[in-house]
């Protein structure tokens, strides 16, 4: 099961950290995504990163400003937000493809373990 928290209401430039931690087993062999969505929108890709965190994949309009990271240790994955635009009010939303260890899909359906979000809003 994961479990994503850490969302919250922030002013534009603010930062937030959401996270996601697994329980009832290790994700440490898979690769842990992040996903963000709005009302009426499809689930788009945010972040990725495999199994040993030595790859990891951004969308474009979050590249520089987000990085993704993992302890293992606590079975968790990190989303660290920084400069955050109104733009990035969205559900955000952890996955885990438990049938990759190093590429990253980017593709919502290729994804069958899912945690039940956490809420940005970022206001101007």
């Amino acid at each position: 099961q994961l479990q994503a928290s850490g969302g919250g209401l922030v002013q534009a430039g603010a930062s937030l950290r959401p996270s996601c931690a697994a329980s009832g087993r290790t994700v440490s062999s898979y690769v842990m995504t992040w996903f963000r969505q709005t009302p009426g929108k499809e689930r788009d890709f945010v972040a990725g990163i495999s199994y040993n965190g030595g790859i990891t994949h951004y969308a474009d309009s979050v590249k520089g400003r987000f990085t993704i990271s993992r302890d293992d240790a606590k079975n968790t994955v990190y989303l660290q937000m920084n400069s955050l635009k109104p733009e990035d009010t969205a559900v955000y939303y952890c996955a885990a493809d438990r049938h990759s260890t190093v590429r990253i899909t980017t593709t919502p359906g290729a994804y069958d373990h899912w945690g039940q979000g956490t809420l940005v809003t970022v206001s101007s």
